[in-house]
């Protein structure tokens, strides 16, 4: 029986792009080469860096405090173990960075806890900034995005945030509706596309692969600059559903060669030490290119980023504090150090 007929739900009429809000890494194609940023006006970036440290707060309080009035001995390191477990940095960066600060402790003579709060932040810098990679654009004509996650990750709402960060990058960019288990996730994809001038390509049942390789034939067909492919969310232990996730993966690769050249995996950061365990498991079915990390306001487990840059370092491209779209930025190690341990 034949596969249904994709639908190419094409925007009513051109709409407004916003202003820019988050910087992305531009590249000039053919030539492989990095052009800088875009600079954040300061009143945007005093805004995030403040909505920030707030969706941080319950994670830095839990670690800052230790730090008032503390002697330098066993109870504070002990204290602080115990905390940073409880951020879910994970048994590994725990030990890591309790090794790293004791040792600095002792040869540069650190008497006041406020010089081993400083130490601390600069080893946690050290171990967070290898995630920090720009998500570069221009490269590929058209740049293919396959986006994955769990059930709830916000993963439809996220693929919805970065295509308005395309947009004000200048890229035309095109959705296809590869969560076919979810009529809702269609539902939602589509009305976002009618909203922000956004091409949606869908099938009302069918093969989700069939969907992305006619997304991406559409795009090449176009010129459109991105294809963003949503997939139905999925636990790593449901195998069944991770071979689809493999085989989506190599029918966008029959549609063009080398594609997708971004493979995502949206993150609940609530989930603490769970997301982890799903990096680990989406990265050896799929060799993922980069994170997307949500929901990370108001929880206090912020500390699972040091937990997945010692056990499983795939860039995290951006985080998000929020549910507007200035609330998802890229991912800054300075910015989210400073956040944690001001």
């Amino acid at each position: 029986m034949a596969e249904p007929a994709s639908v190419i739900t094409e925007p009513a009429s051109p709409a407004p792009v916003a202003p820019a809000t988050i910087t992305a890494t531009v590249a000039t194609a053919p030539v492989a080469e990095v052009v800088a940023p875009k600079a954040a006006e300061p009143e945007q970036k005093r805004s995030w860096l403040s909505r920030l440290k707030a969706g941080l707060a319950k994670t830095s309080s839990n670690l800052t405090t230790l730090f008032i009035g503390a002697r330098i001995d066993d109870d504070l390191y002990e204290e602080l173990e115990a905390a940073l477990l409880t951020s879910d940095a994970g048994v590994e960066a725990t030990q890591f960075l309790l090794d790293g600060l004791k040792k600095k402790v002792k040869e540069d003579k650190l008497t006041d806890a406020e010089q081993v709060k400083a130490a601390l932040k600069v080893l946690l810098l050290e171990l967070l900034t290898p995630l920090q990679k720009p998500l570069e654009l221009g490269r590929y004509q058209p740049l293919v995005m396959m986006i994955t996650g769990v059930n709830g990750a916000g993963k439809t709402t996220t693929i919805g945030k970065l295509a308005k960060h395309m947009q004000t990058h200048q890229q035309s960019v095109l959705l296809a509706a590869g969560d076919t288990f979810r009529a809702a996730a269609r539902e939602q994809l589509t009305i976002w596309g009618e909203r922000n001038n956004v091409t949606v390509i869908s099938q009302e049942s069918g093969d989700p692969a069939a969907v992305a390789f006619d997304a991406v034939a559409s795009a090449r067909a176009r010129g459109t600059d991105v294809v963003m492919v949503d997939t139905a969310g999925r636990l790593p232990t449901q195998l069944h559903l991770m071979e689809e996730l493999k085989k989506i993966k190599r029918v966008i690769g029959k549609g063009m060669d080398g594609a997708p050249q971004e493979v995502l995996l949206i993150i609940d950061g609530n989930t603490g030490q769970n997301a982890l365990t799903q990096v680990k498991a989406f990265d050896d079915a799929l060799q993922l290119t980069g994170l997307v990390i949500t929901k990370l306001d108001g929880t206090a487990k912020g500390g699972v980023l040091a937990a997945i840059a010692k056990n499983r370092p795939v860039p995290v491209y951006f985080i998000g504090i929020g549910e507007q779209i200035e609330d998802l930025q890229p991912f800054n190690a300075q910015e989210f150090v400073d956040a944690l341990l001001s």
